[in-house]
């Protein structure tokens, strides 16, 4: 066969210079490792004249701050991939990937395989039943090493032999609530599953709340949130309304498919009073009625235009009547009756009236003209009346006619003239103004017409009235708090947005003092959906929170004004803050290594910002404030370089990227909140000395997201699970010391910010060279310790034997508390516990000399190591 065309060539030339020119030397080999010792995999490219080589895991790239490249000759480099404490997680298949030229090449595979006690693929999920009723229960482990044998226990009691995994046992039905879980055991040990629950099916608790979401003319949006379901989801819920109109009227009940827990209602009237309650059921039966909330429908435009219109005319004056408006009519209350009149095709100036009667003055310059009436509430006027002509009662001969025309004419003339000018001199003198509209009017060419003000439906006034605190329906306490932080929005000038995020926005601006300086200030603008004066309420009390604080570690409130709305009654609230030059600290930080133009951050100026915000949030817990959202991006930077905690408080309900949503009721930043605040809700000044933690590692990591790989609803189970934040790269281990300190599963055990301030400025003092701090040993496979000597066996020792060799132990502890932390550090004995690993004592002799080498050292008793060794995997 000939290759003779010219793209056969040309592809042959390409392949053999990719060939020839770059390939790899090295590929990295296949690995087996126990679980928590070190992995390392290495390949080597020729060819390249930059080192630039890729690993790839599974189809997707390894991103490492950390690659290192070792020069073997010119344009021959080699690098390694170091997993320093592998899991089962980083099980799978690994390669290498280089370009040069336009050319990709792919090393050989490897596969690391990791070896280590049962790892669960499934684990057995709580159950709800009926009494009496048989149910299944299944759990799945795998190795390697295999095979894997799985042991139930049930209500602390055994339940019959090991069988091989996946295990599926059956039973013929409880009466009681009880406990289970299974054992997974393989050559290298044992694991212990998460510990289900058999609840038994009850009657659902009543709704714990039912909310008024939005309410309009004639139709109502309910909320509300379930109760305790009784161990079994919820099928329908029963909505029971009753109108009040002095006594209370039952409406048709309402039922309804469930989720969701809201549901829109029709078909009310307007201006009427409510009352709402509901129940929901499951399979056993219907819940207790939640208590009844009233609600109130809003306003209308009335339905219908004022009936009978009628006039008597004279030459002084025009009377008019008509009928008043029924109530069912006018859907709301009654503002005026709006009176409009037409002449010679010409439309005049509607007047206004609170009675259903007018009186015009001037009855000759009426002749000929058509009137009409409308009724007005707070939402508007409705329709217009019939026109009605208005004509003298009787016939009068032309001559007559005219006559009295002019001479009511001239009459008018005169007294229009001297009263147009006493009102212009009483106008100037007194300028009052009634609730509706201004009495006097500059005095013109016409006849004044004299009427009762009422109130001006123009809501496109010039400029909108300065809302004032009495206007918002907030408490007096409140007001009381904020009377003299509220700033009028005219001293306020807008700048350009720093920021916008799902609470709103932040933006420059410049506050005008009443000496006329001016100051650069951040305005943070909530959300214009603001509806009711709760809203407003919850805003302000959170930035009344700010009005004490005095610290140069803690931003403070300069002021809050009110931004009115055209078209609104309520206004937005916006909290103005001091401007802080450098922005928050998470930006900051990325910046530093991901800006456009990066810049180098000492050691000495990230432990400044470490001791700033402890200093900061040491005040904030002597004042009984709770942060709850401490966190890098929660931190700002003035133009000292000096860091204030800032958005306490503020943060609720407004977080976005960094937060994930439980259900439909809240967005929580787990990854910052600590253990006991994810499984009860419950903050404390503890809960924010874990936050202060994480943020520690925000700082040394310059801003990356922690517990990378590990998405936002796995969090509570690595957590649980004994996880922790890894060590930074580059971070000392004093440093990475107190930061783990801030993590222990018992609150109290962890420290307070009055000591984390004492040892951060040892650190700080002592960045000098000089000798490094020993590090801690900790008993857990990520520290390497089987390879060096770290590990101890635990075995019949108490945890008191154990003190040094358990994280987080701390004097004062409760036993059930000792149990808590064995159990989140991972070496716990499982009594009641959700997480357990027992590594089998003979095979960790035999294959690991570190572990034999420590027992050897503590020389212990033969007896004590047939006795299982607790370990933190």
């Amino acid at each position: 066969m000939k290759f003779d065309s010219p793209w056969i060539i040309f592809l042959l030339a390409l392949i053999d210079r990719g060939i020839h020119g770059l390939r790899f030397t090295k590929s990295p080999a296949n690995l087996t490792v126990t679980q928590g010792n070190l992995a390392r995999l290495g390949c080597a490219v020729e060819g390249l004249s930059e080192p630039d080589i890729i690993w790839m895991k599974d189809g997707e790239k390894l991103y490492s701050t950390d690659q290192m490249y070792i020069t073997l000759e010119q344009h021959h480099w080699e690098t390694f991939h170091s997993v320093k404490s592998v899991q089962q997680q980083d099980a799978g298949k690994y390669w290498c990937e280089a370009e040069a030229r336009g050319i990709t090449i792919s090393s050989e595979p490897a596969w690391i395989t990791v070896e280590g006690v049962p790892h669960f693929v499934l684990e057995p999920e709580d159950v709800a039943t009926f009494p009496r009723v048989p149910f299944n229960l299944s759990c799945a482990a795998v190795g390697p090493p295999d095979p894997v044998e799985v042991l139930w226990w049930l209500g602390g009691v055994q339940k019959g032999d090991p069988t091989p995994s996946p295990s599926v046992i059956s039973v013929p039905g409880v009466t009681d609530s009880i406990k289970f879980y299974c054992e997974a055991k393989n050559a290298r040990g044992i694991s212990v599953s998460r510990t289900g629950t058999v609840h038994i099916k009850v009657l659902p608790e009543a709704p714990s709340s039912v909310e008024v979401v939005e309410v309009q003319e004639n139709n109502v949006t309910l909320a509300w949130t379930p109760g305790f379901t009784g161990h079994s989801d919820l099928q329908a819920c029963t909505i029971q309304m009753s109108e009040n109109t002095g006594k209370r009227i039952e409406l048709p009940e309402r039922r309804v498919n469930v989720p969701p827990f809201e549901q829109s209602i029709s078909g009310l009237k307007c201006f009427s009073k409510y009352s709402v309650r509901i129940c929901c059921d499951n399979e056993v039966g219907p819940s207790p009625f939640s208590g009844w909330v009233d609600f109130q429908t809003p306003e209308a435009v009335p339905s219908a235009a004022p009936r009978n219109l009628t006039f008597e005319l004279s030459e002084q004056q025009l009377y008019l009547s008509w009928a008043a408006m029924e109530q069912e009519e006018l859907r709301g209350r009654l503002q005026a009756y709006k009176v409009q009149w037409n002449l010679a095709g010409d439309s005049q100036e509607a007047l206004l009236f609170k009675e259903n009667t007018a009186y015009l003055s001037g009855g000759g310059r009426f002749f000929n003209a058509t009137f009409q009436v409308a009724a007005c509430t707070v939402a508007g006027c409705g329709p217009w009346s019939l026109p009605v002509l208005v004509m003298p009662a009787t016939a009068v001969p032309p001559h007559t006619q005219r006559g009295h025309v002019w001479v009511g004419l001239l009459l008018g003339l005169l007294v229009a003239t001297m009263v147009g000018l006493l009102l212009t001199v009483l106008v100037h003198r007194r300028g009052k103004e009634t609730q509706f509209g201004s009495v006097f009017e500059p005095s013109g060419a016409e006849t004044t017409v004299s009427f009762t003000a009422a109130r001006s439906f123009n809501r496109q006034g010039p400029e909108l009235p300065e809302s004032t605190l009495d206007s918002l329906g907030i408490s007096d306490e409140l007001k009381r708090k904020l009377q003299d932080v509220l700033i009028p929005e005219k001293l306020l000038t807008l700048g350009h947005m720093l920021g916008k995020g799902e609470f709103g926005s932040v933006r420059e601006a410049f506050l005008k003092a009443e000496d006329s300086s001016v100051q650069k200030v951040a305005v943070k603008v909530l959300k214009t959906d603001i509806n009711t004066s709760g809203d407003i309420e919850q805003c302000l009390k959170e930035a009344a929170y700010m009005k004490d604080f005095h610290h140069p570690n803690v931003i403070q409130l300069i002021g809050v004004s009110l931004h009115r709305r055209p078209q609104q009654r309520l206004p937005i609230p916006m909290v103005i803050l001091p401007f802080m030059k450098h922005g928050d600290l998470h930006t900051f930080l990325l910046m530093s290594r991901l800006g456009e133009e990066p810049f180098a951050l000492s050691l000495q100026t990230l432990v400044q910002f470490m001791l700033d915000i402890a200093r900061g949030m040491e005040y904030l817990s002597s004042k009984s404030i709770i942060h709850r959202d401490l966190a890098a991006r929660n931190c700002m930077l003035n133009e000292n370089m000096t860091v204030c905690v800032a958005d306490f408080g503020l943060s609720k309900k407004i977080y976005s990227g960094d937060y994930y949503r439980q259900g439909s009721v809240s967005k929580l930043p787990v990854k910052w909140i600590a253990l006991e605040s994810l499984a009860d809700n419950v903050y404390t000044t503890q809960s924010d000395v874990w936050a202060f933690g994480v943020t520690m590692w925000e700082i040394m990591t310059l801003g990356q997201t922690p517990y990378p790989g590990v998405e936002n609803s796995e969090i509570y189970e690595y957590l649980i699970k004994g996880g922790r934040l890894k060590q930074p790269p580059d971070c000392r281990d004093d440093i990475y010391e107190i930061m783990h300190s801030c993590w222990s599963p018992v609150p109290k055990c962890r420290p307070s910010f009055q000591q984390l301030i004492d040892q951060l400025e040892g650190v700080w003092a002592g960045l000098s060279p000089g000798p490094g701090k020993e590090p801690l040993l900790y008993v857990n496979l990520e520290a390497e310790g089987c390879e060096e000597g770290a590990g101890l066996g635990a075995g019949s020792l108490g945890l008191e034997d154990l003190g040094w060799a358990v994280p987080w132990q701390c004097v004062g502890m409760e036993e059930d508390e000792k149990d808590w932390l064995m159990v989140s550090s991972g070496a716990a004995l499982a009594i009641g516990g959700d997480y357990r690993y027992i590594i089998d004592p003979r095979n960790a002799i035999e294959e690991d000399g570190g572990v034999a080498g420590a027992m050897e050292d503590q020389q212990r008793d033969p007896k004590e190591e047939e006795e299982d060794v607790v370990i933190n995997v």
